[in-house]
């Protein structure tokens, strides 16, 4: 880590150039009225699926290639290895993570070990379908019930982490269930873990696909749970 920078702001991205060349110009924007010293990481597919490499060098952003393959599993860890800042800050680069939110949860960094942007406090929305945002909230709660979890959005990854602590885990999930997986770890690593949820309105993609396989995606979530409740 370099101490004279304060945060890296990672996003996991897979051909996701439409929305990057919107989030980025906002993005700076919002950190440099912070007042802070930060990176932006762009954490691209193995092989490059579009031109988001250019759209990095145009906006002043770190390009990185995922390592080993193109699960958003890889991408995580890829972007938690090679952040240099105190604080990591996750974020999605489909433009559903507003940047204008970040100084919301930069606020609370000195205060909490973690700071969530939360869909299901109250105050908090989402723009998603009823039926998805019905099986998100029965997954939080899942969650939530069965590890004994003191939070209600554990899934969505607008996070804010401090770094010393995200870099000691040892990661294993591939999918979007790292999410998960992180929240956990670092409940069971840190006894007095400070956790704070503020309220956060989730927006629909800008352009293009998800990339989540709905079958796919119940089914690694539900394997996940049973690992992180035997200890594995």
């Amino acid at each position: 880590m370099n101490r004279d920078l304060d945060l890296s702001v990672t996003i996991p991205a897979y051909h996701e150039e439409e929305n990057l060349r919107v989030i980025l110009p906002r993005l700076h924007k919002t950190l440099t009225n912070l007042n802070i010293k930060y990176q932006i990481l762009i954490i691209d597919t193995v092989t490059p699926l579009d031109n988001t490499l250019e759209c990095c060098k145009e906006f002043n952003a770190t390009y990185l290639k995922r390592e080993v393959d193109n699960t958003f599993g890889s991408a995580v860890r890829t972007g938690i290895k090679n952040a240099q800042g105190q604080y990591i800050l996750f974020m999605d680069a489909d433009g559903s993570h507003s940047p204008e939110f970040i100084p919301h949860l930069w606020e609370q960094h000195q205060r909490y070990d973690l700071t969530i942007a939360s869909r299901y406090v109250q105050g908090g929305f989402t723009e998603n379908s009823k039926v998805l945002t019905l099986m998100s909230k029965i997954l939080n709660r899942i969650y939530a019930l069965v590890l004994n979890l003191k939070c209600k959005d554990v899934s969505n990854s607008f996070k804010l982490y401090k770094a010393e602590q995200l870099k000691q885990l040892t990661l294993n999930c591939d999918n979007f269930d790292i999410i998960e997986e992180i929240f956990v770890k670092l409940t069971r690593n840190n006894r007095n873990l400070t956790i704070i949820e503020i309220p956060f309105s989730f927006k629909k993609r800008k352009f293009g696909e998800t990339k989540r396989n709905l079958v796919w995606f119940v089914f690694s979530f539900i394997t996940t749970l049973f690992k992180l409740r035997l200890g594995k």
